[in-house]
């Protein structure tokens, strides 16, 4: 089994740039302001032959009441439940703070190996910078500088060598599961549509911060998950507001990983608020999906409590904005009080299953011929019909399929529209978008193509 390492430290001491550092990865936001990350983050490394699991956490406010900052501590406090060994992380530029003291104190009562991270030594004397933490009374701290890499093989050493001797016996390569199987969904939409709350009812626990004010997420948080049997990652994003009201760089940051989220994604559930009208912003986020090819859902959230009326406005207003995502499930659920889930999950999985489908050749060509033989494609200019002769999947995720024969060039938007169709309805691809590429074929007696 992985061991668990959780990074614990007072706001702005380094804790993302570390977890980016022993993942290897840019999967934490990172700025040189407090208060940043505020969910778990989970991500694996490994040092040599020895694999773990670590966790990033946000800015520790052991005393804190209310507000976020409790749901930050509450966060970080599940973090050090599930490590089996904690990096509790200081600025050796700043010296020791009284918050740090505190941050101390929770961890000696929390029964987890803890180990000191001096941090932002780079450029100074080490013996000088650990000196004064000492005081803490956790052992010699180790001096680093996670920007840099000065000391973090060091420092994932002794915390890996602290839990040695209480860990099980580590799992054979072999029984370890595969990730070909994993359906990774990204859950998107404007700010406070209930993105969170959903994750939550989910996963039945408080695992993202579900907060009610606009921008509570700001990174792309990634969590495994099983459901039915069936595995998934789930990516709870950062709410995409117009670019207009896009203020703060974190929030520019946010909407990048969100965009990176959608394009790693194989299916996206696109969340609305029953409660508010669909916006210009709704369709924009949904036009970025399509055009990244991305399996797609529309959840619209809230829907406990409307009157019979309001939801007849909604679904036809649904229908009307978002009419270009015929192809997508709609369903009508309430995140908060777990109604609609169970279908919506079904339709999910249905997307995956079409995104990742294998179309045979054989019956790709008779259903290009069955559909030609039904319609066939227009006479253009000059009284030349294109010929369409056989055709095979070209890729997955999207399904493309790729048609060949002569004079494709000239085959219209309404006729692509209606091999599309004919496609859907025959391999049962609801729920992704499906690409159609024409390749036509060249006459060899042509003497300008012998030139």
């Amino acid at each position: 089994m992985k061991p668990v390492i959780a990074l614990v430290g007072r706001p702005n001491v380094g804790k993302s740039t570390l977890f980016n550092r022993l993942t290897r990865s840019r999967a934490a936001l990172t700025a040189d302001f407090p208060g940043l990350t505020r969910d778990r983050h989970y991500g694996e490394g490994r040092i040599g032959d020895r694999p773990f699991l670590v966790i990033d956490t946000g800015g520790f406010e052991p005393v804190a009441k209310d507000g976020m900052l409790q749901e930050m501590a509450r966060q970080t406090r599940q973090a050090v439940a599930e490590a089996d060994v904690v990096i509790f992380m200081v600025d050796g530029r700043q010296g020791i703070t009284p918050h740090d003291k505190s941050i101390t104190e929770y961890l000696r009562k929390a029964s987890r190996p803890v180990v000191l991270a001096v941090n932002k030594a780079e450029g100074m004397k080490y013996t000088t910078v650990a000196a004064d933490f000492y005081e803490l009374g956790l052992g010699d701290p180790a001096v680093i500088s996670s920007a840099h890499g000065d000391g973090v093989h060091t420092l994932l050493e002794r915390a890996l060598d602290s839990i040695q001797d209480t860990l099980p016996d580590e799992m054979d390569e072999a029984d370890e599961p595969t990730d070909t199987d994993v359906i990774r969904l990204a859950v998107v939409g404007r700010p406070n549509v209930g993105k969170s709350t959903l994750i939550n009812t989910l996963l039945g626990e408080e695992r993202v911060i579900a907060f009610d004010m606009p921008g509570t997420t700001r990174d792309a948080i990634e969590i495994p998950f099983e459901r039915d049997g069936r595995r998934y990652t789930l990516i709870d994003t950062a709410g995409l507001r117009r670019r207009g009201k896009v203020f703060q760089a974190v929030e520019k940051f946010s909407v990048v990983k969100t965009l990176q989220a959608i394009s790693d994604a194989h299916v996206v559930l696109l969340l609305l608020d029953a409660r508010q009208d669909i916006s210009e912003q709704d369709a924009h986020i949904a036009g970025f999906v399509l055009e990244s090819g991305r399996a797609l859902v529309v959840g619209i959230n809230k829907w406990d409590g409307l009157p019979a009326d309001v939801r007849s406005s909604v679904k036809s207003e649904a229908e009307r904005k978002l009419h270009f995502l015929s192809f997508a499930e709609f369903h009508y659920v309430s995140a908060l009080r777990k109604t609609g889930i169970a279908s919506l999950m079904r339709s999910i999985n249905a997307a995956w299953a079409a995104a990742m489908a294998n179309l045979s050749t054989p019956r790709l060509t008779r259903v290009l011929k069955e559909a030609v033989e039904h319609q066939q494609p227009p006479r253009v200019k000059a009284g030349i019909r294109p010929k369409l002769r056989y055709a095979h999947q070209g890729g997955k995720n999207p399904p493309v399929i790729v048609v060949h024969g002569n004079a494709l060039d000239h085959v219209g938007q309404d006729y692509r529209r209606y091999l599309e169709g004919r496609f859907r309805d025959a391999f049962s691809l609801m729920g992704t978008p499906l690409r159609i590429e024409f390749r036509t074929g060249h006459n060899p007696y042509d003497p300008d193509k012998r030139k």
